[in-house]
């Protein structure tokens, strides 16, 4: 009988403290709980510059598409959604997309500088070439990264790297895990 009595009494107990203000909510006596936070509580674009660092391309070109459906398309959504492509290997519709942030905005060097990347990755250095020196003037010189990227377009534009002994050497792909792959000299 005892214990009953005393399970009764904490129950009340634990029921007072539930009905009293004070705790994480509000200060007015009603119930209060944090809302959820939506999608569009953060900058799309910030979002998907922290997605670009981590790695996750694939995460930071959906939070740039939602920035360009928040803010519009812009120079500054077009040359984000490019240079994800670009990371994704997408390198056609990373070239469009930077195509036109060059058109609507010429004195951006990073749209540029990730033009050019494309170019050269595609094996068009002369126009890489010459889109890395538009994006060293527009920067007026100031980028470590875009004068590597213009050196190196330049150098396979003198010499594209076609070295005859390389050319007929054995290669073996061998497959590691669940679709990766990895080519091997012989």
């Amino acid at each position: 009988m005892l214990q009953r009595r005393v399970f009764i009494a904490l129950g009340l107990c634990s029921t007072a403290a539930a009905c009293s203000s004070g705790g994480f909510g509000r200060t007015d006596d009603t119930v209060y709980a944090p809302g959820i936070a939506g999608e569009g509580d953060e900058d799309g674009l910030i979002v998907g510059h922290r997605l670009m660092a981590a790695g996750e391309h694939e995460l930071a070109l959906r939070a740039y598409t939602r920035a360009a459906a928040q803010q519009g398309v812009n120079v500054d959504t077009l040359s984000a959604l490019g240079s994800a492509n670009l990371k994704l290997g997408r390198l056609g519709q990373a070239e469009r997309l930077l195509r036109r942030a060059t058109e609507e905005e010429p004195d951006f060097p990073a749209a540029w500088n990730n033009l050019g990347v494309i170019l050269l990755e595609k094996g068009e250095y002369s126009e890489a070439a010459e889109v890395f020196r538009r994006a060293f003037a527009t920067d007026n010189g100031n980028s470590d990264q875009i004068r590597e990227n213009l050196r190196l377009a330049l150098s396979n534009l003198s010499d594209p790297g076609y070295d005859p002994d390389q050319q007929n050497q054995d290669f073996k792909l061998v497959r590691r895990g669940t679709g990766d792959f990895i080519l091997l000299g012989a």
